[in-house]
């Protein structure tokens, strides 16, 4: 009797019982910041480091990441691109760091943005950060993200007439791909 009532208690709701509220999620200074100013993103909570991780729309990319330098987000340590798996997006993710005089830890947080397969487009920072230029290429060259608006947008790793992009996770390796004599 009791091992039944053990079960019981372990047993996941039914479809007519409710579940545990869902934990809301309390925003972080930097997604207050862009949520008081009705920049729209979705705030995705904190990594092990305690950096802040946000969502945004490509349509918004640029006028949020304008606003991030506006509010002394100076520095791009990192743009770099993943795949999320055969059939899913690609993302295009933003590492931003406020550098100040006197500050004993800057300030950082993450942007990501998900982009369908099909149409893997997004407008380039580099007008804002110039560091993100060979970092965009970078991006472009292995997994055919286009930043439009790039002054330089052509492959930086692989040969110019290379054809595919490497790090797709639907990428098919050529069985051979001729190089050509240097000599």
């Amino acid at each position: 009797m009791a091992e039944e009532n053990a079960q019981e208690k372990q047993a996941p709701p039914s479809a007519g019982e409710q579940s545990e509220p869902l934990v809301t999620l309390e925003r972080g200074p930097v997604s207050q910041f862009l949520a008081d100013n009705g920049f729209e993103h979705q705030y995705l909570g904190r990594d092990a480091a305690g950096v802040e991780l946000l969502e945004v729309e490509r349509d918004f990319l640029l006028p949020l990441c304008t606003a991030l330098y506006a509010y002394g987000f100076n520095y791009l340590e990192c743009q770099c691109g993943y795949d999320l798996g055969a059939g899913q997006p690609l993302v295009s993710l933003y590492h931003l760091i406020k550098l100040s005089d006197g500050a004993d830890r800057p300030q950082e947080v993450r942007l990501q943005v998900k982009l369908p397969r099909q149409d893997p487009r997004l407008p380039s920072v580099y007008w804002i950060w110039k560091s993100a230029d060979w970092q965009e290429r970078e991006t472009y060259d292995m997994y055919g993200i286009v930043f439009e608006g790039h002054p330089n947008l052509k492959r930086i790793l692989m040969p110019e007439d290379w054809i595919g992009w490497p790090l797709r996770k639907d990428y098919i390796t050529p069985d051979f791909y001729e190089l050509q004599d240097a000599y």
